[in-house]
């Protein structure tokens, strides 16, 4: 089989310039319940917020265009196709560029976070609508890979977790080196940083965008707490002293900045919201980070202030993006621009 590694593509880094950023209008009832209307809202805002600086396209179901429409800005597209769920990092196609002006997609095997909802045929499908509609190369994978399991510097790095990776739910009997391999052949990558575990009772199973992410070539964002009794403590701990011993793909060592993690909260019936800060998103001279309403939001957008000082940093109101199990990032997928 022919992969996209074999063609000289690779995923490039997410602050490399865009096209197109493409989302997904909430539509899954049992994981919102009475909120859907609030993370539509969220969702929207994020949307227009994006579309300021670079086009949007909302993928939506057929029945929900209109409304959809109503409440996105004139310059967010509305694409009707028939989804089950709307965390497009995961279920939509991971975009390449070969450095010689052509672009491709890689679309990857979707199994709704190791089986956790069903249905999930038609967010198994939608990588492949889109990338018809965008008009590009479709290279599809025989293993499972979500978009949030992944962040990539560009230059051959990327960060993953073991949690996620090796899990059995996505790709059983997979070993370290067979997922290396893949990675290299479908996305270009040639150093591959493995975390032990992500965010406490996250039910994507580790997702790297909940605890780590690449800010620019060699410089990472990483979740961390000062407080010993929060169960992510030791975690974030081991992270931050694997990433600061690691070297990127160019044999460079890592510069690690500290983002603070936001104060617990719960869901009613239990269980830990997954709120954090990296998960935010790049896209054209901007940098679309999560609020939660508490006083780590201004601790944070410091943070991403003295990271970005040439981009505009745009914060915004995220818990109910959050409730539904991801935020910002988890809910994107950029389309590099060509050139």
């Amino acid at each position: 089989m022919a992969t996209p590694a074999d063609h000289g593509f690779r995923m490039p880094a997410e602050w490399a310039p865009h096209a197109r950023t493409w989302m997904a209008w909430p539509c899954r009832a049992e994981i919102w319940g009475d909120r859907i209307e609030a993370a539509r809202a969220s969702y929207a805002d994020v949307a227009n917020a994006i579309s300021s600086v670079e086009p949007v396209t909302m993928v939506c179901n057929p029945d929900d265009v209109i409304e959809a429409s109503l409440a996105l800005g004139s310059s967010v597209e509305v694409m009707p196709l028939e989804i089950d769920d709307s965390w497009l990092r995961d279920s939509g196609p991971i975009f390449l560029l070969d450095g010689q002006g052509g672009m491709a997609a890689a679309h990857f095997r979707f199994n709704a976070w190791g089986g956790k909802y069903t249905p999930y045929d038609k967010d198994a499908a939608v990588a492949a609508g889109i990338v018809d509609r965008v008009g590009v190369q479709r290279f599809e994978a025989p293993f499972v890979l979500e978009g949030g399991a992944v962040t990539v510097d560009g230059l051959g790095t990327a960060i993953v977790t073991e949690e996620c990776l090796l899990n059995p739910n996505r790709n059983p009997g997979m070993t370290k080196e067979k997922v290396e391999e893949n990675l290299a052949q479908w996305l270009g990558i040639t150093r591959t940083i493995w975390l032990p575990q992500g965010y406490e009772e996250d039910e994507t199973d580790g997702h790297v965008d909940e605890i780590a992410a690449f800010a620019k070539p060699g410089v990472v964002l990483a979740l961390t707490t000062d407080d010993k009794d929060d169960a992510n403590y030791d975690v974030l701990q081991d992270n931050l002293d694997i990433l600061r011993s690691a070297t990127d793909a160019t044999g460079a060592a890592l510069q690690v900045v500290e983002l603070p993690q936001p104060a617990a909260r719960d869901y009613p019936t239990g269980g830990r919201i997954t709120l954090s800060y990296a998960n935010f998103y790049l896209c054209n001279g901007a940098v679309i980070i999560p609020g939660f309403g508490q006083s780590a939001d201004d601790r944070a957008y410091k943070v991403f202030r003295e990271v970005y000082p040439d981009r505009q940093i745009i914060q915004v109101p995220a818990y109910d993006i959050a409730w539904g199990g991801g935020c910002i990032h988890c809910i994107t997928q950029q389309q590099p621009a060509i050139g």
